[in-house]
């Protein structure tokens, strides 16, 4: 039974502290939910993290859809929410509806993200009246970084601090059932999660927020373009990523990948059989090729009938049982096995 939204605004009454990761694929979600992380976030990072753009604006419905449906399939009791990309809910009422509702009837999720403050309120409301949950973002958000003039603390003045206060208790009005706080001063974050009803998601906001979330390649170390403050390396696996490639790529130059361990084997006696079987071939051929070679000094591809072997084959035969080739055109035949090209090719025995 996965979580749902009453469970997480009922941590927050009784104090408990709510993690979220974001994960993007079917192998990462699966270990995610197997440590009981309640929730996980497949967020419009992967642009960066994932698909190597410079922001998270560049990404599409389709992109982050297909993600969706991978971490939705792999797990089993965390919530899953989407997070909905640039565009996809700014232009009117009905693209919010519509595109929030792509998350849950194609992605699986069971709810949807968005990014703002006062200006999306009556797209929450919208989507929460249809039956969609959804979690708000204020403070730092990665779609309007143009506008904020980069990556950089929200709400350090008091007109900045004022305005982070009412998105957030507009957004609860609106039906949000949590918010993400990003990149904002920890004092604020604890006030403004002490001023509303509903769980705060801190992502360097301090310690005082009902929960926290992390990029989960930051906190494994598996993405080094940018490592933003607010983020704890717990491991660095690109060392351990690299490592291991490296030592892939040594045995097999080595001839020690792969061992019996890693081969699959047949049975002998059928091994013998195929052998026997491509030794009575050869013996066909070389038969055939001795025969025409004593009567007309030299054998072509279609003196061998269609016994069903292929041209390649009689070649690497021949030239291997001391006989040479040597190629003619005749514009007037297309021949047998080497229908392919106007050709006959002539092999001689060579001569001792």
């Amino acid at each position: 039974m996965r979580i749902t939204i009453n469970q997480i605004k009922e941590m927050k009454r009784k104090g408990e502290k709510i993690t979220m990761l974001t994960a993007y694929d079917y192998a990462t979600a699966k270990i995610v939910d197997e440590v009981g992380i309640p929730l996980i976030l497949v967020g419009d990072s992967l642009g960066m993290v994932v698909l190597g753009y410079e922001s998270t604006i560049p990404v599409t419905m389709e992109e982050m859809l297909h993600h969706t449906g991978a971490v939705v399939r792999a797990t089993k009791q965390a919530m899953v929410i989407g997070d909905m990309p640039f565009m996809t809910y700014h232009i009117s009422n009905s693209d919010a509806l519509h595109n929030a509702a792509r998350f849950i009837q194609e992605g699986g999720a069971q709810a949807v993200k968005l990014e703002g403050g006062v200006t999306v309120a009556e797209k929450v409301s919208r989507i929460v009246e249809c039956g969609i949950p959804v979690m708000g973002h204020i403070g730092l958000t990665p779609q309007s970084i143009y506008q904020l003039g980069g990556f950089t603390v929200q709400g350090k003045t008091l007109e900045a601090a004022t305005k982070l206060l009412e998105d957030a208790r507009t957004l609860e009005q609106a039906g949000a059932f949590a918010i993400v706080l990003e990149t904002v001063p920890a004092q604020l974050a604890t006030l403004i999660t002490q001023r509303i009803g509903i769980p705060t998601i801190g992502i360097g906001a301090g310690v005082g927020c009902d929960g926290q979330v992390q990029v989960i390649n930051d906190i494994l170390g598996s993405f080094t373009d940018f490592v933003p403050k607010h983020a704890k390396q717990y491991i660095k696996l690109t060392d351990i990523i690299r490592t291991a490639v490296a030592e892939y790529d040594n045995e097999v130059k080595s001839g020690s990948f792969p061992t019996d361990q890693q081969s699959f084997s047949m049975d002998e006696s059928i091994l013998a059989e195929l052998k026997g079987e491509a030794i009575d071939k050869s013996n066909k051929i070389l038969e055939i090729a001795e025969l025409k070679c004593r009567e007309s000094g030299a054998v072509a591809y279609p003196d061998f009938g269609r016994e069903g072997w292929s041209a390649p084959t009689i070649k690497r035969i021949l030239l291997n049982n001391g006989y040479e080739c040597h190629e003619g055109r005749h514009s007037s035949e297309w021949w047998g096995l080497c229908s392919y090209q106007k050709r006959k090719t002539h092999f001689h025995k060579k001569e001792e």
